[in-house]
């Protein structure tokens, strides 16, 4: 079999940020109509305009050219579940009602190392599908599941964060985890995977509700043994949610109190949906530095609530975007972002597609403390790369004939029509997927 080149360009409408749009205004966005990227030894080596760089490409470089097609860093996830790719599409139940009911029953079958194997190479194999080359990752309280994920994610090249749930309580016996054990294992993993290639460590406790005081302490204690691992997990998802975690920690002024007692908090936490959270707490996230996923599929489908991003923004608190697949209903970053425009339609609110592009790239990059190595066509970056087509349907096509070369609307009909069928190609360190 002939070895891949090592030396790569791809060549249409290149387009990255620099930047958060929300903040830095149109200034934060690079857009070079016909644009190349310069990819060698898996890394860019260079990105801006054709004209000025075709003289730089070496002799034996490989160029995979894309007229009519936007050339962007490779989406990023900050917030999914691989264990529920067959709990999405069940009906009818709210948060915890849909855990018992569902995903607590699916997450069940994770202990069996070969149904682990089979859903992570088709989680993984579908998120690349959808133009995705990074995800923050919730597995089962099962190593095996998590040895699984990252073994897949190796096989593929992809740079992945992912980490085993810990449950010590309110969960059936076959998915706790107990406070020490818990504990051991998540250690043990770290050892074994963070920082190995690609992949990187995420502690994650799954909420509150699901963990004793003592497994919360022993998570605290992996934060700070582990400073360079991430924190995940939930937080005010629903109101049920809520009041469980209220009785279960009488002591507690609030929700984000519990985490932030136990040191939980900080630059590298991710809380899942903080939907219902009162003013102190909002402020409390942004001086951790924390990070609130938007999850606006799930959110709609569970019947959660609507996430109020201007809010957020005022506070400044930092916001990532995310498909929470099972409980969000697509895997495509896409299609989330299409529902995060209607949710903040309902809210009175606007997200333009340069902000929605941003925080599907760089924004998320950020959140997950890998804007060093991902999110930009900043030289020396990893060359992840997704290649979209806004004429992939009829539709799509049929509305792109009075698009002409308007960047932004060209952003909002590949945010508000397009999803897999609008991702013609996907590099992972320069190289196509599946390659």
């Amino acid at each position: 079999m002939a070895r891949p080149p090592l030396r790569r360009a791809l060549r249409g409408r290149v387009v990255d940020f620099t930047a958060d749009p929300a903040e830095a205004g149109a200034g934060a966005l690079r857009d070079h109509p016909d644009g190349l990227v310069i990819i060698e030894q898996g890394r860019i080596a260079a990105a801006g305009a054709a004209s000025d760089l075709l003289a730089r490409v070496k002799p034996g470089t490989r160029v995979d050219h894309y007229p009519g097609c936007l050339i962007l860093p490779g989406l990023i996830d900050v917030h999914i579940h691989y264990p529920q790719t067959q709990v999405i599409a069940s009906y009818g139940a709210r948060l915890l009602e849909w855990l018992e009911k569902y995903t607590f029953v699916e997450e069940q079958r994770f202990a069996e190392r070969g149904h682990a194997e089979r859903v992570a190479a088709f989680f993984l194999d579908e998120l690349r599908r959808n133009g995705t080359t990074t995800a923050a990752v919730y597995c089962t309280t099962h190593p095996e599941s998590v040895d699984a994920f990252f073994q897949a994610a190796e096989a593929r090249n992809m740079r992945t964060v992912a980490g085993k749930m810990m449950m010590d309580r309110n969960a059936p016996d076959a998915l706790l985890d107990g406070g020490q054990r818990g504990y051991d294992q998540t250690k043990a993993l770290i050892k074994r995977w963070h920082g190995r290639g690609r992949q990187g460590y995420a502690i994650t406790p799954r909420f509150a509700v699901t963990s004793s005081d003592f497994q919360l302490e022993m998570t605290g204690a992996l934060v700070r043994e582990h400073p360079d691992c991430l924190m995940q997990t939930h937080l005010a998802e629903n109101d049920l949610e809520i009041r469980a975690a209220a009785e279960l920690f009488p002591w507690a002024a609030s929700y984000t109190q519990i985490y932030d007692r136990y040191g939980l908090l900080g630059p590298r936490s991710i809380f899942g949906h903080c939907l219902h959270l009162a003013d102190d707490e909002v402020d409390r996230l942004r001086e951790a530095g924390a990070v609130a996923a938007f999850c606006p599929t799930s959110n709609l489908f569970i019947g959660s609530g609507l996430f109020d991003l201007a809010r957020m923004d005022r506070a400044g608190v930092r916001v990532g975007l995310a498909t929470d697949v099972g409980g969000g209903t697509s895997y495509s970053m896409l299609r989330t972002a299409a529902e995060a425009y209607k949710v903040l339609q309902l809210r009175g609110q606007n997200l333009d597609a340069a902000r929605a592009f941003y925080m599907m790239t760089l924004g998320n990059a950020r959140a997950l403390a890998l804007d060093d190595r991902i999110g930009s066509f900043t030289p020396g970056h990893e060359a992840d790369v997704v290649v979209l087509d806004p004429a992939a349907t009829p539709a799509m096509a049929h509305r792109m004939e009075r698009a002409g070369d308007d960047l932004d609307l060209t952003l909002f009909v590949l945010m508000t029509m397009g999803d897999d069928r609008a991702v013609r190609q996907v590099y992972l360190m320069g190289e196509p997927a599946g390659a």
